[in-house]
């Protein structure tokens, strides 16, 4: 009853200015990380933009510094403390000296599924009323479509309206597939299910994440395990976050594990594990809400 009820709240003709039960920032979702960043930068950090970690030093069980790439450059940070959002399985293989053996052939079993992000700019106003299509059927490859337009109230800009579908795939065999070829498989699976694009497309681009959701198979809970405890035992490191504690969280799952951390650092620098454990065991209670 309920999911019927939640259901006709989305009808035509029965739909609501309150019917949908989330806000959504003017700009787009990218409005709130870029407001945390600007107020992290105001607040003194030193942000690095499209740099990529890779090593995370260590001398037995104290992390003492990190490696990163940044536009060519190679730098080294020495610091007795790293926070890190990286999937867990990443962040193990890049410890320097490598873990025990049996870390690693835990990380080796650790599998995280890949997305395509496929936007289709299209001339016209609007697609379609809906702000999301979900695809359970298997003859579409894609998982779910949005239309962030309608996610908001404005109904700019005039003659342009963006669809957003996510391929969830495998990065390895699946990732040289062209953004002109995508965006007509596309059409291709919309059309297939009585959705076809009847505007002209101005074009397509994607986004592609090797890490979008944590893959659950049997034995995870073990491997993931072994992985969480070693990296606990290290001083100075933390791994939280959707991939670094492997958890299938919203963004505001993600976000409240920030705030926790940081309530758990005291003001000399020491960090209580005690009441990280406590949040941890909280963590698991968070449920998908979509």
């Amino acid at each position: 009853l309920k999911i019927l009820k939640k259901i006709s709240r989305q009808i035509p003709g029965l739909k609501t200015e309150t019917s949908s039960g989330f806000y959504y920032p003017k700009k787009g979702f990218g409005q709130i990380t870029r407001g945390l960043a600007e107020h992290a930068v105001e607040a003194g950090t030193d942000l690095k933009l499209n740099a990529a970690v890779e090593k995370i030093f260590r001398e037995g069980n104290q992390v003492t510094g990190l490696l990163f790439t940044q536009e060519g450059q190679t730098t080294r940070v020495e610091t007795d403390a790293v926070w890190s959002t990286l999937p867990i399985s990443l962040a193990v293989r890049m410890m320097d000296p490598p873990p025990p053996a049996n870390v690693l052939e835990a990380a080796s079993h650790i599998k995280y599924r890949g997305m395509i992000l496929i936007y289709l700019i299209l001339e016209t106003d609007q697609f379609s009323e809906y702000d999301a299509h979900y695809f359970p059927e298997l003859s579409v490859p894609i998982s779910r479509m949005s239309e962030p337009k309608n996610y908001s109230a404005s109904t700019e800009p005039k003659n342009r309206t963006i669809l957003c579908a996510e391929l969830p795939c495998d990065p390895a065999t699946e990732w040289q597939v062209s953004d002109e070829a995508l965006g007509q498989h596309m059409c291709q699976w919309l059309e297939s299910i009585g959705l076809p694009v009847t505007v002209p497309v101005v074009r397509t681009e994607t986004r592609r994440l090797n890490f979008a959701y944590p893959v659950y198979d049997r034995e995870f809970e073990t491997h993931f395990d072994v992985m969480d405890t070693w990296l606990s035992s290290l001083e100075g490191f933390l791994t939280y976050g959707r991939q670094g504690l492997f958890a299938h969280d919203n963004t505001h799952h993600a976000m409240l594990m920030a705030y926790a951390a940081c309530e758990c650092l005291d003001a000399d620098g020491t960090f209580n594990k005690d009441l990280w454990a406590e949040h941890r065991i909280a963590f698991e209670e968070h449920v998908v809400e979509d």
